[in-house]
């Protein structure tokens, strides 16, 4: 068996390092494997490096073996992306996945699942709380709060809350851990050696240094760069000449492309456009993959079939590719290594994706022509 681990390493900084060197204490000689957020993420946002270089450094510091995260669970609410991931790592045989945590309480948080998932008042507070108003995560929290008295309100404790719902749904034989964060995600200052990765890519955006924070490795190599006027120009071509018709786009709902269209007209910049049509029932991330969605024409049709039809490997190590070798003798999932005729079809929407992604980071990429990255031995 191994141990599962899901990131986005936008960028991979000091405080993943900190997380990984806990997960190969807990390893031991078990091999390791990363579940990796890919060029777009859950937060509808545009990944500051790509997936190869990400997928480079993960192994680097000793991730045996990278997998991809679909688009279509890596762009999506909490429990859309959890349930990729933990579907994903049962597949690839892992009996542990192991997260970070703000409130580092496993027990607490298989118990407010529980709730969520076999209690009906549940349902209904959170019904009620949405016809009042509340977007999706206040009216989730609040309901919670109701049960068991404490506010489960930050993003890390929310996403491990749906990574163990998926395990328990589905009963599959395996055992969450958590390791206590020692930052807050959402905090954009930076202080110390561990930083958020918001607050390094706020720098980032700057063009200001970010080595106190990040591993040389990644500081040496990010493009000092702010690229939301690329994806705004996109965007707002796709917007204007697509008008209400967006409305075809995953997430884009309750009429909500009205105002989109509208507020685009006279908004110069993407954090413009999101605060425009910001409200109390739609957060900055949702709207964020909404648009993400609009821009790489991801509809509400190709959101429909969830199934996982196959693993795109990104690359690995010997231990990875010896402990690959074994789980392809005992599974009917096709492992993705390169693009072909025989396997075209299940990349459609993420060689889509990325040729969108490279357009946006200015870079000539053949996103066909691909292959995993293979490392001997770590190097930092």
């Amino acid at each position: 068996m191994a141990v599962g681990i899901i990131c986005e390493y936008n960028p991979f900084h000091n405080g993943h390092l900190y997380h990984l060197e806990k997960v190969k204490e807990l390893a031991k000689d078990e091999e390791i494997i990363l579940v990796l957020g890919g060029n777009f993420l859950q937060r509808g946002n545009v990944s500051v490096m790509d997936k190869y270089e990400k997928t480079s450094i993960a192994l680097h510091y000793g991730i045996d073996l990278v997998v991809e995260l679909p688009f279509i669970y890596a762009t999506q609410s909490a429990d859309v992306f959890a349930e990729g991931a933990i579907k994903i790592l049962n597949a690839l045989k892992c009996d542990k996945v192991v997260f970070g945590t703000e409130s580092n309480d496993v027990e607490k948080l298989t118990s407010l699942a529980k709730i969520q998932l076999y209690d009906n008042k549940y349902g209904e507070k959170v019904k009620t709380l949405l016809d009042e108003g509340y977007n999706f995560p206040t009216a989730m929290s609040l309901a919670l709060q109701s049960f068991e008295g404490d506010k489960v309100n930050t993003p890390n404790d929310l996403l491990a809350l749906s990574y163990i719902k998926e395990i328990i749904r589905n009963n599959y034989n395996i055992t969450p851990i958590s390791i206590k964060r020692t930052n807050n995600y959402h905090d954009k200052s930076t202080t110390g050696e561990i930083s958020s990765a918001a607050s390094i890519r706020e720098k980032i955006k700057r063009n200001e240094n970010i080595d106190t924070y990040v591993p040389s490795v990644v500081s040496y190599n990010i493009d000092y760069k702010n690229y939301d006027d690329n994806y705004f120009k996109l965007l707002k071509y796709k917007i204007l000449t697509e008008k209400e018709s967006i409305k075809k786009y995953q997430t884009v709902d309750e009429g909500i492309e009205n105002k989109i269209v509208s507020s685009i007209r006279n908004c110069y910049s993407l954090d413009d456009l999101v605060d425009k049509i910001k409200s109390k029932r739609y957060t900055y991330n949702r709207i964020s993959r909404m648009l993400t969605h609009i821009l790489t024409s991801f509809t509400k049709e190709d959101a429909k079939d969830r199934s996982l039809s196959y693993i795109r490997i990104l690359g690995f190590n010997e231990k990875g590719k010896k402990y690959l070798n074994k789980l392809k003798k005992g599974t009917d999932i096709p492992f993705i290594t390169n693009v072909n005729k025989k396997n075209i079809k299940f990349l459609e929407t993420e060689l889509k994706t990325d040729s969108i992604y490279y357009l946006i980071r200015e870079k000539n990429i053949d996103v066909y022509s691909y292959a995993p990255i293979f490392i001997n031995e770590k190097k930092y």
